[in-house]
């Protein structure tokens, strides 16, 4: 019979990717990969210290991906809080954006960093990991509707986005994704 550490390895070695891709889509890409897998590191000592709770529960992956969008959401807010610190201290130029000149795949990971924090995480979780809305509702701690009207709310909002960086022509990776979002995907991609 295995013990908790060998059963909290078992649980790192089985879900520590798909953490840290989860973390990595929530933050939205500012922080880089090694930000997601810091984020997914914490989230995952953090079940460590919970890890009788968190065997015994019902869905201990489901409480993991809670804990990961609950990190993720701290960072995101400490983030805005620190940007309005410097703004206040120092005023910037005007940013410009060149027009997209990146592969679909930047252009949906931009798109997603735009989305609010709750549509973003309800997409992530529905579209690119595959749960259910009950699934989603029970990683976010939110109800079923809530999940379906931020899924329904942040695909819109997502296809507008990308329509933006669209060609004009209709032709392009963005137009792609645009078809993947209304019609489903064909086959698995990896974001």
């Amino acid at each position: 019979m295995a013990g908790p550490s060998e059963e909290f390895r078992a649980f790192f070695e089985q879900h520590h990717a798909e953490l840290s891709r989860l973390a990595r889509l929530l933050l939205g890409g500012t922080d880089g990969a090694e930000g997601a897998d810091d984020l997914a590191a914490d989230a995952l000592v953090a079940i460590w210290h919970h890890w009788d709770r968190v065997r015994t529960a019902e869905y201990p992956l489901a409480y993991a991906r809670g804990v990961v969008a609950n990190l993720a959401r701290s960072r995101i807010r400490s983030r805005t809080r620190e940007r309005r610190r410097i703004a206040l201290f120092w005023s910037r130029a005007g940013e410009s954006a060149d027009g997209p000149d990146v592969p679909a795949v930047l252009d949906v990971r931009a798109a997603l960093g735009r989305l609010p924090y709750r549509k973003r995480a309800c997409v992530v979780l529905r579209h690119a990991f595959d749960l259910s809305e009950q699934e989603t509702a029970r990683a976010l701690g939110i109800s079923v509707g809530t999940v379906k009207s931020q899924t329904s709310r942040g695909m819109a909002e997502l296809e507008r986005l990308l329509t933006e960086v669209a060609a004009p022509e209709g032709e392009g990776d963005a137009q792609e994704f645009l078809r993947v979002l209304r019609t489903g995907p064909v086959e698995r991609r990896s974001w």
